[in-house]
């Protein structure tokens, strides 16, 4: 094991267990009622292959969109440059208003399985990938954007909908990322 990656594996599995509290405790709080989608989600399912994301609250999904990927999508993100987008369960860890892709949710990519595959392999596992919108350079797309899988591992939405869900998915909100 190269030195240095216990603490990193430490630092992503204590994440991981706070975010997998913070959930718990959200299912158990009592459900929405009111029938709007002002509240926050409580998850976020992203299916790679069908280019969909779904927000859902409890069992009832809140919106749907289609989504680009990273520009090699088939298969899990390996390591740094590879271009793919992760598969696994991750959290928003923290939110940026003000990206180059106009907003951004940030995901703990790595976990702990990332950093175990990307260990074995003696490659480094990447960072930064986030749910965002798009930046000055991919504003010729418009909303056919998800025609295209044009990030580099991230997961994206056109900026008016990046703004549609930023208040609606907050800190710790758990994310699937399925094949």
């Amino acid at each position: 094991m190269r030195p240095g990656i216990l603490p990193v594996r430490a630092a992503v599995l204590f994440m991981f267990a706070a975010g997998l509290i913070l959930s718990f405790a959200a299912l158990a709080a009592p459900a929405d009622t009111s029938g709007t989608t002002n509240g926050p989600v409580d998850r976020i399912i992203v299916e790679k292959s069908k280019r969909r994301m779904t927000l859902l609250r409890g069992q009832q999904e809140v919106a749907v969109y289609k989504i680009a990927l990273g520009r090699h999508p088939i298969g899990p993100k390996v390591m740094r440059g590879d271009n793919r987008t992760p598969e696994g369960l991750y959290f928003i860890d923290y939110k940026v208003r003000n990206s180059v892709y106009h907003r951004a949710l940030h995901l703990t990519y790595p976990n702990l399985d990332d950093l175990t595959r990307a260990d074995s392999l003696g490659v480094p596992p990447g960072s930064h990938i986030m749910i965002h919108g798009m930046s000055k350079r991919q504003l010729w797309m418009g909303d056919v954007q998800y025609v295209f899988d044009w990030t580099n591992g991230c997961i994206a939405l056109t900026n008016s909908e990046i703004e549609e869900i930023w208040d609606l998915v907050l800190p710790w909100t758990p994310v699937e990322i399925r094949p």
